[in-house]
């Protein structure tokens, strides 16, 4: 009996569920506070106010014992109320302005962004040579440095040329960021060098070759970069604060820090509306997102 119960199979199969309970606790702990955040969105500021109020009045004392004490997670509301989306989306424009102060911000980043990668990666791997090698080089120096130390050179730069309190303070040194360079140009050197012989002896111009074999031959990782690019920028913080003194031009993520301590229902429901495009934006490029990484572009056979 004994000998039945250690199989090979059984232990393989504890195994895996062990592994899937892990699974399923991470996952619910990692949507926990996105659940709470859209249902509270829909509760009544009473209702807010008695569950949370407590953690935002005596902020001196100890914050564990505060939550541990007085803080009520709910995630079913007494009752269903759209009130917070009402002054979010009718009775307030400041939010809506916000939200699309960050549309206007990260949609021309990110598409600008990418097509600035699409031809200097093509450029890098299609004629390698020990110049360019120094200058991608000089990219990797450049990805791996914290954005807050080139934030001082960015905000001298703006200042030189009279950007400051402007979005070009922030869309252009964006724009050439290195990190779609280095990925999608990783990505371009797997790519065959027999496609393009095949398709200049086809008579193919250079323009042909990246936009038939080289682009839709990457575009599980064009969108993935897309993706990543737009959700890092999406949430920016310090490039607006530091570059831009007008409140008028700041994005939705600075205004969420501003708003968490004056009304707390608002700010479930302005974050709830926050979350949006980034959620459609997984949802419709799942697939690419998960071939992109897992394969980094690569040629299916």
């Amino acid at each position: 009996m004994r000998t039945r119960l250690f199989t090979p199979r059984n232990r393989r199969r504890a195994f895996n569920c062990m592994i899937l309970v892990f699974v399923l606790f991470a996952a619910l702990m990692f949507l926990m506070p996105t659940v709470l955040t859209v249902a509270n969105s829909f509760m009544t500021s009473k209702e807010i106010t008695t569950n949370y109020g407590a953690m935002f009045k005596n902020m001196t004392s100890a914050k564990k014992d505060i939550i541990s004490k007085n803080v009520n997670l709910k995630f079913i509301p007494d009752k269903v109320t759209f009130a917070q989306y009402k002054a979010v989306l009718i009775q307030n424009s400041d939010y809506l302005m916000k939200f699309w102060n960050s549309v206007i911000l990260t949609v021309p980043i990110t598409v600008f962004q990418i097509l600035v990668a699409v031809l200097t990666s093509y450029g890098f791997s299609r004629y390698p040579n020990k110049f360019k090698s120094i200058i991608f080089f000089a990219y990797i120096i450049l990805m791996i440095m914290p954005y807050q130390v080139t934030l001082v050179p960015n905000f001298l730069v703006a200042d030189k040329f009279n950007m400051l309190d402007t979005r070009r303070a922030i869309i252009l040194p964006a724009i050439f960021s290195p990190f779609s360079i280095f990925l999608l140009t990783k990505v371009m050197r797997r790519i065959p060098v027999s496609y393009v012989e095949a398709a200049k002896l086809d008579g193919a111009s250079e323009l042909k070759i990246l936009t038939k074999i080289y682009v839709p031959l990457c575009k599980g990782a064009i969108v993935s970069i897309a993706m990543l690019v737009f959700i890092d920028y999406w949430n920016m913080v310090e490039q607006p604060i530091v570059l831009m003194k007008n409140n008028n031009l700041h994005p939705l993520s600075v205004f969420l820090s501003e708003i968490n301590t004056g009304d707390i229902g608002l700010a479930f429901a302005v974050g709830t509306v926050y979350m949006i495009p980034t959620v459609l934006m997984f949802l419709y490029g799942e697939d690419y997102l998960v071939e992109g990484i897992a394969y980094s572009g690569g040629i299916k056979g």
